[in-house]
């Protein structure tokens, strides 16, 4: 099973499935306490306004919930809400026909946001600090400009690279929120609810084997438990035991620390072929044949926050716990501090 596959947003066959196991309300949401204690301030006094609740932007890796939070917003606030991608608005026509049709405290989530056009963009800002946009009916000498009022409504924009958006958008933001990785136990909580809710016999024991070979990630852990209730439905009696749990993730090709075959191909490549590093994320992409955006948006984050990868301004650099992980020779290198210079850069 590869890492897109793992990580990617839910497929239409698997809607259904997400859906059921969304939370609705902010009470219901586990995890990210800070985030939740600062929406739940938001939203308990734009009600207490009677008002649409400011526009908000969550970031943060793939699978942490960012759409799941934007429909508890909507349902927290009893409005409807219409979802839509950075990629899928193009031109300005088709941003002006989503906007013209919400009505007054309605949630309009756009997804990867930082893959907005700039025209596009530019075209945004007045609709979210003035509620009104400014659209050319025709290019050309006989164009015109017509002012469109909006009714107001609440923005909420995701992304994976905050990084990458402009300050002029982030500025029109008013909370903005990073969302982490989860703690296993905190995921054991929630594929105990989600266990509970799909019906499925599980071992406390085996719900905290899957949460700790699920990336501190809600989506995965998720999209796991259905796969190995699957394989306990086939190959066991339905119940979800140690031995399910381990047999099914093994088959999965996913280990003890919830790396797959990319993520090992990944630290395999920086350390057989750069010998642990420094080596630049490009040189990276063009020897596993991936797309730089999926290695920075998908596969590193969490190697980076477990402590097998470091990111230095001479490039990526292999940590001892990725060869201890993988069963490598220890690398020769004296690992003292300042041996490489940090990047701090998102």
């Amino acid at each position: 099973m590869a890492i897109e596959r793992i990580l990617e947003a839910p497929l239409p066959d698997e809607e259904p499935y997400f859906n059921t196991l969304r939370p609705r309300r902010l009470d219901d949401c586990i995890g990210q306490n800070a985030v939740r204690e600062q929406l739940r301030i938001a939203l308990d006094a734009a009600r207490g306004r009677r008002e649409p609740l400011d526009h908000v932007l969550l970031d943060g890796p793939p699978g942490l919930g960012k759409t799941t939070l934007a429909h508890v917003i909507a349902h927290e606030m009893n409005r409807n809400i219409r979802i839509t991608s950075g990629p899928a608005i193009s031109k300005q026509g088709d941003l002006m026909m989503i906007l013209t049709q919400l009505d007054t405290g309605d949630v309009l989530f756009v997804d990867e946001i930082h893959r907005l056009n700039k025209a596009v963009e530019e075209f945004l800002y007045p609709a979210l600090e003035d509620f009104r946009v400014d659209y050319t009916t025709e290019t050309g000498i006989g164009g015109r400009t017509v002012n469109f009022s909006l009714r107001r409504f609440t923005f909420i924009g995701a992304t994976t690279r905050a990084g990458m958006l402009s300050a002029a958008l982030r500025d029109r933001f008013g909370l903005a929120l990073h969302l982490k990785f989860y703690s296993t136990d905190e995921l054991v909580q929630i594929v105990r609810r989600n266990a509970a809710l799909l019906e499925v016999r599980a071992d406390a024991d085996a719900l905290e084997r899957l949460a700790a070979r699920s990336r501190g990630t809600p989506r995965i852990v998720n999209r796991l438990l259905r796969r190995v209730r699957d394989y306990a439905d086939v190959r066991g009696d339905g119940v979800l035991t140690t031995r399910i749990v381990d047999a099914a993730l093994d088959v999965m090709q996913v280990d003890c620390r919830g790396l797959d075959e990319n993520d090992r191909g990944y630290l395999m490549a920086l350390i057989r072929h750069y010998d642990g590093g420094p080596a630049g994320v490009e040189a990276l992409a063009a020897t596993l044949g991936q797309e730089r955006d999926t290695l920075e948006d998908v596969v590193e984050p969490y190697l980076l926050q477990i402590g097998f990868v470091i990111r230095t301004r001479q490039g990526r650099v292999a940590r001892p716990a990725a060869y201890e992980h993988l069963k490598l020779p220890p690398p020769a290198r004296d690992w003292q501090p300042g041996l490489f210079e940090l990047d701090a850069s998102p």
